[in-house]
């Protein structure tokens, strides 16, 4: 069977945009392909050296957010990124042989500098796209669920790939292929892409009240709009663009239909909306929220998690050794 593997940093709640995005990606995926799924800590690393003791939280509550979503980790391997010591020798090994230029033209590197208010002055930030790599390539994975953002990053694992088979001739690692969700952006409060970096996120653990408030009183709409019974323009409201996400199908005929003509004010458009959201998102956080309960049953699930995909990882960083003519370990 193929290998599929993904990963989600664990530096906070975790939003819609993650669940549509990615996580249910991960669920759908399981059946079909040999599932690594992980939670990557030393990436989170990159931006949280400072508030480490952040992350580990947030590590339970990536796993608790995986099960509830409909992770099995009979079918699927959920693990912990540092506690597989193997992802960090062979990033070692592909920061050798990676051209600094490489690494220094990924479009979200430039734009997260200037948008994040986090120290990333560090290697580690500039070289996080070449340990993505090592997280992927380590399993020989052969397709990797991404976002439209990501796709750079996996053209660049495909080239260190190519790389160290040009130069150590061999043929070790799969050329890993996207498969991209059917949601390729989720839009936050404010119309940008959905972010923990922007904190204009729905999150999965947020409450019906939080969720009612957040689309009523922070969601931008169509600001040629001021008064009730001025018409509205759906196709450039971002509210519009939430309801054809997780609206029914009714819902957002009828908001396509009386938005233009007033016949739908912008409060009950966006408390339609909130309705919509809980409705996909309660179950789910009553789901986590029973998960936290239960720190070292998801413990256990990552123990079981890292044990299996060390075994895969120690297979491939023999080959590697190897073909690099290094002393086995």
């Amino acid at each position: 069977m193929q290998r599929v593997l993904s990963g989600v940093q664990p530096s906070g709640s975790l939003h819609l945009g993650n669940l549509v995005g990615a996580i249910e990606n991960f669920v759908r995926l399981q059946d079909q392909y040999q599932g690594f799924y992980m939670i990557v800590d030393w990436h989170a690393l990159t931006s949280k050296f400072d508030r480490s003791e952040e992350i580990g939280p947030a590590i339970h509550e990536v796993a608790a957010t995986f099960l509830a979503a409909g992770l099995d980790p009979e079918r699927a391997t959920l693990f912990v990124q540092s506690q597989v010591k193997e992802h960090a020798e062979l990033h070692l090994l592909f920061s050798m042989i990676t051209p600094l230029s490489w690494v220094e033209r990924v479009p979200t590197y430039k734009e997260k500098l200037q948008n994040s208010e986090a120290d990333l002055g560090s290697y580690g930030f500039l070289g996080y796209p070449i340990l993505q790599a090592a997280d992927i390539l380590i399993y020989k994975a052969h397709k990797v669920p991404v976002g439209e953002d990501q796709l750079f990053h996996l053209e660049l694992t495909r080239e260190i790939a190519r790389r160290f088979h040009f130069l150590y001739n061999t043929e070790i690692f799969p050329e890993p292929q996207a498969v991209l969700t059917q949601v390729p952006k989720v839009p936050g409060l404010d119309g940008r892409k959905m972010s923990k970096t922007y904190d204009n996120g729905i999150y999965l653990r947020d409450t019906p009240e939080q969720i009612l408030h957040k689309c009523t009183r922070e969601m931008a709409s169509d600001t040629a709009r001021v008064r009730k019974s001025d018409p509205g323009n759906p196709e450039i409201c971002n509210v519009f663009t939430f309801h054809k996400l997780f609206s029914n199908g009714d819902t957002v005929k009828l908001v396509a239909l009386e938005c233009p003509r007033a016949g739908l004010g912008c409060f009950d458009c966006k408390k339609r909306l909130a309705e919509a959201i809980t409705a996909r998102v309660e179950p789910l956080r009553v789901k986590i929220e029973d998960n936290l309960a239960h720190p070292e049953r998801l413990d256990e699930i990552l123990r079981v998690g890292a044990d299996r995909a060390r075994a895969a990882a120690q297979v491939t960083m023999a080959e590697v050794r190897e073909a690099m003519k290094l002393p086995k370990s």
